[in-house]
């Protein structure tokens, strides 16, 4: 059994999948930690999402919540709403298309429970061999060529800083969190950073993924909006080094 846990899970019109998602994600918890507790942030959605997730969540073994951002904020304000709102010693999040699969959760879980590390970042780019269905050839080097520019920008050691599967150890994060200002896709990168800077203990840790139809992530437009959000934290980076 998994020690107890808050799982989240940011959503922005997610109606066609939502429900699938919050029925196996309960039945993972309701097997294997019963102790956990699920969250759900819908972030301004303008479809059924909010509705679907709901009723999927009736009569769950867990404990649920739907947390609500009007209007649509971003992946990293859902993501920072669900996590300071959870109630358990450790906060796991990842994506509504569940591409990495349910039973990689303890590869995460396990290390910051036994006290090993602070903050735990399923990782795609440390064992390809783990990734079964991969992105559009032209998404995945724009990812690639993503984070190399995170590493030059930022000093970060890790080669996958974007993959929707990261867990925290809340006492120690929640600072992190209250101060990190990023609500776009790079959100990441400044949460890995602050902690980096607040000395936390950071592992990288390859997982399975499988690409999924339907993201929101438009290529040429939020590759932009990354870009444009790694160049404001390198700004607040200097800022926090004069």
């Amino acid at each position: 059994m998994l020690p107890p846990f808050s799982v989240v899970i940011p959503c922005f019109n997610e109606a066609a999948r939502i429900g699938e998602t919050v029925r196996l994600t309960l039945h993972y918890l309701a097997l294997n930690a019963p102790g956990a507790e699920l969250i759900v942030v819908n972030d301004g959605s303008t479809d059924g999402t909010a509705a679907m997730a709901r009723e999927r969540m009736k009569d769950a073994k867990v404990e649920t919540r739907l947390l609500e951002n009007f209007p649509n904020r971003g992946k990293g304000a859902a993501v920072h709403s669900g996590l300071l709102a959870a109630q358990k010693p450790i906060g796991l999040f990842f994506d509504a298309d569940l591409s990495t699969p349910l039973a990689e959760t303890p590869k995460l879980i396990e290390p910051i429970a036994s006290g090993q590390i602070d903050i735990a970042l399923g990782s795609r780019a440390l064992d390809r061999r783990l990734i079964g269905i991969h992105q559009p050839w032209r998404r995945e080097q724009a990812g690639r060529a993503f984070n190399l520019l995170v590493r030059v920008a930022t000093g970060l050691p890790f080669w996958d800083t974007q993959c929707g599967f990261k867990a925290f150890r809340l006492d120690v994060c929640r600072p992190i969190l209250e101060a990190a200002r990023l609500d776009g896709f790079a959100f990441d990168v400044e949460l890995l950073y602050l902690a980096q800077h607040a000395g936390l203990r950071i592992r990288e840790i390859p997982v399975r993924w499988n690409h999924a139809e339907g993201s929101k992530v438009s290529f040429f437009r939020d590759s932009l909006r990354m870009l444009r959000e790694v160049i404001v934290l390198r700004k607040t980076m200097n800022a926090m080094s004069a």
